[in-house]
């Protein structure tokens, strides 16, 4: 199993509210775009401009939200982001943020 992890930071002028609708709007397209191949999709968008829970770490969060992606194995992740629907996904994307990453992990469950 592949997991691929992104993380995403909202272009400059876009409020988190915006960012959070134009992705919700796109979640379903992405995933579709790249089934059958993607195995899960999970995206996270954070809540809220300001963090007030305790045990705050005393630094903002450059991130806006990270979306997961499971795939079979590298072949499956190569076939999707190879295909030319992941140049206008890409595009769009770009549009929206002003930078991301992405990180390959192992996943490891603790509590299910």
């Amino acid at each position: 199993m592949l997991k691929v992890m992104w993380f995403l930071k909202r272009a400059e002028g876009i409020s988190l509210e915006e960012f959070d609708a134009w992705w919700r709007e796109h979640l379903h397209m992405i995933a579709d775009r790249q089934r059958p191949q993607l195995l899960r999709y999970t995206v996270n968008i954070r809540r809220s401009d300001s963090d007030t829970l305790a045990g705050h770490p005393g630094t903002d969060c450059e991130w806006d939200g990270v979306a997961e992606q499971w795939f079979a194995d590298e072949a499956a992740f190569d076939e999707v982001y190879g295909r030319p629907a992941a140049a206008e996904t890409r595009a769009d994307t770009l549009a929206h943020v002003s930078r991301f990453e992405r990180l390959i992990v192992h996943e490891i469950p603790v509590i299910e």
